[in-house]
């Protein structure tokens, strides 16, 4: 395969970026057998890789106002809708909330209906562990008694989100509350990591792995939470430190050529481009916001360019691991297969328009 050079100027970005969302629309199976209930690897299934996928893809339409993109979105979920939905869960939720910026900019009562009714389940039916935590639900897998990091990607900031619209501080109270008790129990108090998932059937972390792809949904998705919510000061402050503390371990963990190890402390372990484009996303963005000091902004570019040197001439993002489910050994992670997936291409692009800011 022949890999891309370092993106010099916005043009060039802009020309990379629609052969990512080229590769985005057209993936196929074939370079792994697929092993979930639901495929995660065509865009013509609803799940969580298809919700990262258009949401990397609305934010770009926010920054170009391309009536194509904006259309293709609609039709997407005109067809979901249309074939019917799958069972309510943490990752099929995913997909929502794009569905809630189109309702708002449609003005469609038939988008903002299914927001309500799936936000109302989030909050109010989803099954919860002790203390209330989310029960990581997914396709196939009660998953009874776990947390795990990508929940908040996946389901919460959806909820933080119709909040917002409807004005539901019962949703905005629970989103702060999932945030603040996924840091209780998924914290690696030793390094300021998360870990992939904690169980409350035994009270333990699995193999205790800090997982690249779920720390950086973690990265990316608080980026995006800190932005969306005004929340109280303390709060603010409490996930800007867990943030910080983070985004100084990922410093010293990452590797010469600014990629991260898909098990962040194990340099045996393969580096996995999905994550290191997701901390990159969230560790840009955080320095432009003023969440992280500027001193991040190196790291932050140091990863950028590493993943850009993974995209193919023909816009396809290499070095992605197939979806992973909670592991028993560290040596799950590092079997994990690695193929095109419609997240790597996704967080590629959410890193690439970001880029754009800067």
């Amino acid at each position: 395969m022949k890999l891309q050079a370092q993106v010099l100027d916005k043009s060039e970005v802009h020309a990379l970026i629609e052969k990512v969302i080229g590769q985005l629309k057209h993936l196929q199976g074939g370079a792994v057998e697929e092993s979930c209930p639901i495929g995660i690897i065509s865009m013509e299934n609803w799940e969580w890789p298809q919700g990262v996928g258009l949401f990397s893809l609305y934010l770009y339409y926010r920054k170009t106002e391309r009536a194509d993109i904006k259309q293709y979105l609609i039709d997407w979920f005109d067809r979901r809708m249309a074939e019917g939905l799958p069972s309510k869960n943490v990752n099929t939720m995913c997909p929502m909330l794009t569905l809630s910026f189109l309702a708002e900019e449609t003005g469609r009562a038939d988008y903002m209906e299914l927001c309500r009714e799936w936000a109302e389940y989030a909050v109010k039916e989803m099954p919860r562990t002790e203390e209330g935590g989310i029960q990581h639900v997914v396709s196939g897998q009660l998953n009874e008694g776990e947390v795990w990091d990508d929940t908040l990607y996946m389901t919460v900031l959806f909820v933080s989100r119709m909040g917002l619209l409807l004005k539901r501080d019962d949703y905005l109270d629970e989103s702060i509350y999932q945030f603040l008790l996924h840091l209780k129990y998924l914290t690696d108090r030793r390094t300021g990591l998360l870990f992939h998932g904690w169980t409350f059937n035994g009270r333990h972390h699995f193999a205790e792995a800090l997982w690249a792809r779920g720390n950086s949904w973690y990265t990316a998705g608080l980026v995006d939470y800190l932005e969306m919510l005004e929340l109280p000061k303390s709060v603010e402050r409490l996930l800007v430190s867990a943030l910080e503390q983070q985004a100084s371990k990922l410093a010293e963990l990452q590797a010469a050529d600014g990629m991260w190890h898909t098990l962040l402390d194990d340099p045996s372990s393969y580096t996995e481009t999905s994550a290191t484009a997701a901390f990159a996303y969230g560790i840009l963005k955080a320095v432009r916001k003023g969440y992280l000091p500027a001193s991040y902004g190196e790291i932050g570019m140091k990863a950028y360019n590493a993943v850009v040197s993974k995209i193919d001439a023909d816009g396809v993002v290499h070095g992605v691991s197939y979806g992973t489910g909670m592991g028993r050994t560290l040596q799950d992670y590092r079997d994990i297969p690695i193929c095109p997936m419609p997240y790597g291409q996704s967080m590629t692009l959410l890193m690439l328009i970001e880029g754009l800011e800067n």
